[in-house]
């Protein structure tokens, strides 16, 4: 047989392959199947042509077609492997990455498996996967900076068990090194300023706000059950805890009664603000009627640029006291909204002792740097924590824009 007719026939042969591994089907199952089926014929083949070399009675030509079968045979298991190796090795790398982070499809699912990867990496002090920086939208290398910004902001899966009402009055941002001016706009004349109290303000104190970096943090404290429970689980635990924790930190600074050193400014009992005081009688059945009287003064004292969108900050024991003497046994005032009631909505915060009124717009709270996360444990009750560290600002920008309404009880 010349060379050609023998290249012609290898050409034939491997197209008829070809053919045959069409015919067989093109699933990792079906490619099992064919292997399976050619590996039990060559096997057979094999033993065949074992007897055949060991019988002298059998004759040459019939060796060489055992021998021709075996090769066919062989070359065909040989594709059939090839191809079932590739597809099964595809197979493997495609499961194995839809086991990571960045085989969820679900946007909202993907951040809470990367926020869960955050927690237990840290609590465990092990490494962090890049999928995880890519879900959390964080490129640094303190692994999860934009964790603590969705504690700040009300993208939550539950609700805190503390709240900060100022979140729907305040302004809030984290920004490094924020500096920004008091007012939205100046004129090219400095006598625009109408308001007395702002214009001495601002000559006092400047017309900038620069905001500092206070360091607090918030411990939440995990089972094991919970750090081995579901990904949604631990992700809403922790968030629940942090959340509570910064809105804790937020009021607590804003309404001090007696501050930490360096942060009086954060205080609307401390920072200075204007006080409008109303005298307690000693019969204390009137006590909320002068109260009633004081925030309605503190109303008409602001300016009128501040009083269009004040809000009174007050606990809900003085509004009720006000509404028990007000009301003089008519149940209608009780059903009426406070707004009707004092003139301006009403925030009710129990840590606000005396009332606040103002446009709360000028209170700004501004996280800078970025958070750190940290472990511990109590050896005690065995108890997991997860601690963030955080640095944050509260300036009132414009003192003039608030009054603090205060009593005093008169010496008998």
């Amino acid at each position: 047989m010349t060379k050609s007719k023998q290249l012609f026939k290898a050409v034939q042969r491997k197209n008829l392959l070809k053919l045959d591994l069409q015919h067989f089907g093109t699933t990792l199952f079906e490619l099992k199947q064919n292997m399976a089926t050619i590996g039990q014929q060559l096997q057979k083949v094999e033993g065949e042509l074992a007897q055949k070399a060991i019988d002298t009675t059998a004759s040459m030509e019939d060796i060489q077609v055992l021998q021709k079968s075996k090769q066919d045979l062989q070359m065909r298991f040989d594709v059939i492997k090839q191809q079932h190796d590739q597809m099964e090795a595809e197979q493997k790398a495609k499961f194995s990455a839809k086991q990571g982070i960045s085989g969820i499809e679900d946007p909202k699912q993907k951040v809470i498996s990367a926020k869960a990867a955050l927690i237990r990496s840290t609590i465990r002090q092990t490494a962090l996967s890049t999928d995880v920086f890519q879900a959390l939208g964080d490129n640094d290398t303190t692994g999860g900076n934009k964790f603590l910004p969705k504690t700040v902001s009300n993208d939550i899966l539950v609700e805190p068990l503390v709240k900060n009402q100022l979140r729907e009055l305040s302004t809030f941002t984290q920004i490094t090194n924020l500096e920004i001016p008091k007012l939205a706009f100046t004129l090219s004349d400095d006598d625009f300023i109408l308001d007395t109290e702002t214009a001495k303000e601002l000559a006092a104190t400047g017309d900038v706000v620069t905001f500092g970096r206070h360091k607090f943090k918030v411990f939440a404290s995990i089972s094991e059950t919970v750090i081995n429970g579901s990904d949604a689980n631990l992700v809403s635990y922790v968030e629940n805890a942090l959340q509570s924790g910064v809105a804790a930190k937020e009021k607590k600074v804003a309404f001090a009664t007696a501050p930490k050193a360096g942060e009086e400014h954060m205080s609307f009992y401390s920072s200075g603000i204007a006080e409008k005081t109303y005298v307690l009688d000693a019969d204390e059945t009137i006590k909320a009627k002068n109260l009633y009287k004081g925030i309605k003064n503190a109303i008409a004292d602001l300016h009128e640029d501040y009083r269009e969108n004040a809000t009174i900050a007050m606990t809900f024991k003085d509004y009720s006291d006000i509404i028990e003497v007000l009301a003089n046994g008519n149940a209608t005032l009780y059903s009426a909204p406070p707004e009707q009631v004092l003139g301006k909505p009403v925030q009710f915060i129990d840590a606000a002792v005396n009332p606040v009124v103002g446009d709360f717009s000028y209170s700004h709270y501004n996280y800078d740097l970025d958070s750190l996360y940290d472990r511990d444990k109590d050896v005690k009750t065995g108890m997991e924590q997860f601690v963030v560290t955080a640095w944050m600002d509260h300036q009132i920008k414009l003192k003039s824009a608030f009054r603090v309404v205060k009593g005093e009880v008169p010496t008998p």
